[in-house]
């Protein structure tokens, strides 16, 4: 019994490893940030954390999320943080709370593609656009 043990030993350690995957080479990634900015134009203060509301409450604090590829294959994914109130206009108002949108971002590790995709809590992904205006980052307006 103990010499099959040992003979199978071997096997069993080839196949956790995964020696089909000899000679396979892992796809270079890249880090990016994915933004989201939900224009819901809730009242809030600027800078407090926030949610989409109305019908954009599926923007939220660990709302899970998939960056897809053209092909509709997950490249990365994971839950959202928290988002941050942002002002929606550029005028100082003069008041504390404010209309605002509610801002998302995420780092995220993708490959290159040609384009991306942005799918939250399994409702119809959304195009996301490169930008590098603040370092490298994929980008969606919600209403678009």
């Amino acid at each position: 019994m103990r010499r099959s043990i040992m003979t199978l030993l071997p096997l069993l350690l080839a196949g956790a490893t995964g020696c089909g995957a000899v000679g396979a080479t892992r796809e270079a990634v890249s880090p990016t940030t994915v933004r989201v900015l939900v224009r819901d134009i809730n009242i809030r203060a600027a800078g407090v954390d926030c949610a989409g509301t109305g019908p954009y409450q599926h923007f939220h604090n660990r709302a899970p999320f998939r960056v897809l590829d053209p092909d509709g294959a997950a490249l990365a994914s994971g839950q959202l943080p928290a988002g941050t109130a942002v002002a929606a206009f550029a005028e100082d108002l003069g008041v504390e709370r404010l209309p605002t949108y509610c801002e998302f971002a995420v780092g995220v590790d993708v490959p290159q593609r040609a384009s991306y995709r942005l799918e939250v809590d399994g409702r119809p992904a959304l195009d996301l656009t490169p930008d590098s205006s603040e370092g490298p980052a994929l980008v969606a307006v919600v209403p678009s």
